[in-house]
């Protein structure tokens, strides 16, 4: 079978213009996963503490908890020993791109 010439260029077309969108998922999940790595010095790998340590593990929280908490950190009204200071240098779309990765891990 024999497609026509236009229906070709139309394909190649698409395709073209499909790439770009999928480089820009892909760099967007990678800045975000680079993101929520800043948390796994203290919190473990993928948001996940070692068993009986005493800082909670985030896997798995849900999203708009996770938010809440990170603004009260950052205003002061949850208290903490470095994690109010964290806080203050992220932006309102860094805090909700890590709640949604977290959200996302498995508990």
């Amino acid at each position: 079978m024999r497609l026509p010439y236009f229906t070709l260029q139309l394909a190649s077309a698409l395709l073209l213009f499909s790439m770009p969108v999928m480089a820009q998922d892909a760099a967007s999940a990678l800045h975000q996963r680079a993101n929520a790595a800043t948390c796994a010095n203290c919190h473990g790998s993928e948001g996940r503490t070692v068993p009986g340590s005493t800082v909670p593990s985030i896997a798995g929280l849900p999203r708009d908890y996770m938010v809440a908490q990170m603004k009260a950190f950052k205003d002061g009204s949850r208290p903490a020993t470095v994690m109010h200071q964290i806080s203050k240098g992220l932006s309102e779309q860094q805090i909700a791109s890590m709640a949604d990765y977290f959200a996302a891990q498995k508990r």
